[in-house]
């Protein structure tokens, strides 16, 4: 009888255990596993290698014999070495045909865009000459044309005469303008070498679109002095000493045969733009439209002798191919120092843009882009350049995106285009004498005008309206004062979007998704229940010691604003708090210094601190700081349902 009792009493404990954890999954909690330890330097190799070296670059070197070892790294520097035993007749048509495309729109903008950096023409033809043959053996993408670009023009032009005058010290100013393409292209070559590419991105897209947009408009209105033909502008480049100087000259210095002149191949590129965007069989028409518009324009000033009548011309470009300038450059004295500043920013400039370019055709290819690469062959190009008399050369828009419909292969069309280059140098420059300013400064304008991304901005204020903010200040600064100011402006509005983040980082309470074990943020999730007595609280950013300080108090805050409204509402007080530790990635000496802090606060209010699901980083150094026995083992949970129904399985029920 007694044992008959036993048996029964047995059966019902074990019926009981079984209900019980089959209601609270408690029973089944898997706990936060500690990671091994590490050695320190293995750790810290693992650290650089992810940082500088992600992408495994020495992975084709693996299992290979020395010579093939030697082949590969040739083919690592020169990229040509690798493609070109694929190339064949097919490719070098495409090539061909880009290559002569690119090159009739690239001879009419580099004479235009040497005047933006106060240089004589031919510095602007011997810039599309040595660098796009420097590229197209260093260089990894298929689909950029190299040369000079109005912005970073402008930017060194600005740069350059700050520090000295081109027009009454002409020999010194160009010596410093090779001194600050050297600089630019060591800036260049070092990123790549050392793989800091990464740098580059600290200058957000937002504040790029915005800089773009502010310089192509004040390159537009610097034109204003060659398409209305007035002999006396500022130099000043905000939009309101333009103005000033523009309508002071109205009645006296507009010279009205030049303005007719501009105007007239103005509407003549525009309308070939729409044509071509119109008809994408077109898009030659856009490519040769500014050569044809400086041969009729030259040749109708050649015919009529307008030069005569105040319209000013070209008059001189020098013959032939580049000229030595290594002699010319400051390796001394106190341009040295100049130079290495003006070149240093230009260099960053024309790097964001050419990578930029890069990655875009890249995408829209299928191909990967190696950024370092790219940035090493940039460096060594214009490296190279301002030995042999040219200013930098980047990656053009304008010119890649002809480049790519006109159906280019490889980067044998900048090749192509370097030849017609020199064949110009060589034998066509006498022609260009009577070529009017105005014909230039028209195409300029018309180039620069697809700068203004309008789409792109209206899709940043979408998105995000503190980029909105980033873009508008970089805009403004480069319109209202210079291009320096922009880009600074853009620059520490980038920075301070990346401290606002780090330093107030995102804090959300969660909830239970009705009939799941699922808990978030309740601001998302309306449907979503607060567990009575408990608060849970995500943070979501590394803690760090810019924002430990702030996610205590953070915490604290909605602990304190939670109690409140318990009391309001007479429901019970809050007594544990669950800090979901997901989205933490890492945290330090001040980040756990936060955490004894908040454990002590709890104490004094009688309230129980919990952790979720830690990180491997995280819990290594919580261990390592004995904060794991502060708050006790048992207080660490996988998920925030595991620490909801070991700590509060009544109250969880009651939800």
């Amino acid at each position: 009888m007694d044992h008959s009792t036993d048996e029964k009493l047995e059966k019902k404990e074990m019926d009981t255990r079984s209900l019980s954890s089959s209601r609270h999954p408690s029973l089944n909690i898997h706990k936060v596993g500690v990671p091994p330890k590490q050695n320190l330097f293995k750790e810290f190799k693992a650290t650089v290698k992810e940082t500088l070296f992600s992408d495994d670059p020495l992975r084709p070197f693996k299992d290979q014999s020395g010579s093939r070892k030697f082949i590969l790294g040739i083919q690592a520097i020169f990229p040509i070495f690798e493609w070109g035993r694929r190339y064949n007749l097919t490719k070098f048509r495409g090539d061909l045909i880009a290559g002569l495309t690119i090159a009739s729109l690239c001879i009419p903008q580099d004479i235009g865009y040497a005047k933006l950096a106060n240089l004589a023409p031919q510095y602007g033809l011997y810039s599309s000459f040595v660098p796009p043959l420097i590229y197209a053996f260093m260089g990894s993408s298929r689909d950029i044309a190299i040369g000079p670009v109005a912005v970073v023009s402008l930017l060194l032009g600005t740069l350059l005469q700050n520090e000295i005058d081109p027009i009454t010290n002409p020999t010194e100013y160009r010596r410093l303008a090779f001194t600050a393409t050297f600089f630019a292209g060591i800036t260049q070559a070092t990123l790549g070498f050392f793989r800091l590419g990464f740098l580059i991105d600290f200058l957000s897209h937002a504040a790029i679109v915005g800089f773009m947009g502010g310089a192509a408009i004040t390159i537009a209105l610097q034109q204003l002095k060659g398409f209305l033909g007035i002999k006396k502008f500022t130099k000043k480049t905000d939009i309101i000493s333009v103005m000033h100087s523009v309508w002071g000259s109205v009645n006296h210095g507009w010279n009205w045969q030049t303005i007719l002149i501009g105007a007239t191949f103005l509407s003549f590129l525009l309308f070939a733009k729409y044509m071509g965007k119109r008809n994408k069989k077109l898009f030659w028409l856009p490519a040769i439209a500014p050569l044809i518009s400086v041969v009729l324009s030259t040749f109708f000033v050649y015919i009529t002798h307008a030069e005569k009548n105040g319209v000013a011309i070209v008059k001189y470009i020098e013959k032939g191919i580049n000229p030595s300038s290594v002699n010319e450059i400051y390796f001394h004295g106190e341009y040295l120092g100049k130079g290495f500043r003006i070149g240093m920013v230009a260099g960053m400039i024309a790097l964001t843009e050419a990578i930029a370019i890069g990655r875009t055709f890249a995408s829209m290819k299928d191909y990967q882009l190696d950024g370092n690469k790219e940035m090493v062959a940039l460096g060594a190009m214009n490296i190279v350049g301002s030995m042999t008399s040219c200013y930098v050369a980047t990656g053009s828009f304008s010119r890649s995106a002809v480049n790519y419909m006109a159906g280019c292969q490889t980067a044998v069309s900048n090749i192509v285009m370097s030849c017609v280059v020199i064949l110009t140098l060589e034998f066509i420059t006498p022609l260009f004498k009577y070529t009017p300013n105005a014909i230039l400064s028209a195409i300029i304008i018309s180039a620069v005008i697809n700068l203004i991304d309008f789409q792109a901005a209206i899709l940043i204020w979408k998105i995000d309206k503190f980029d909105f903010v980033a873009c508008l200040g970089a805009f403004f600064g480069v319109i209202f004062s210079s291009v320096e100011i922009g880009l600074l402006i853009a620059v520490s509005i980038s920075f301070a979007k990346i401290l606002l983040q780090v330093t107030r980082p995102r804090t959300a309470i969660l909830g239970k998704i009705p009939r799941t074990a699922v808990y978030r943020n309740i601001q998302q999730y309306p449907d979503a229940t607060k567990v009575p007595g408990v608060l849970i609280v995500r943070i979501d950013s590394a803690i760090y010691f810019s924002n430990s300080n702030y996610v205590k108090e953070r915490i604290l805050r909605w602990l304190t604003n939670e109690e409140e409204q318990k009391k309001a509402d007479y429901q019970p007080r809050i007594q544990i708090l669950i800090v979901e530790m997901s989205p933490v990635t890492d945290i330090d000496t001040s980040g756990i210094h936060a955490l004894e802090e908040l454990y002590r606060s709890l104490q004094k209010r009688d309230v129980q601190l919990i952790l979720a699901n830690p990180g491997p980083v995280v819990i290594d150094k919580l261990h390592a700081s004995n904060f794991t026995n502060v708050i006790g083992e048992d207080k660490i949970f996988l998920t925030v349902a595991d620490a909801v129904s070991s700590c509060s399985p009544k109250l969880v029920e009651e939800a």
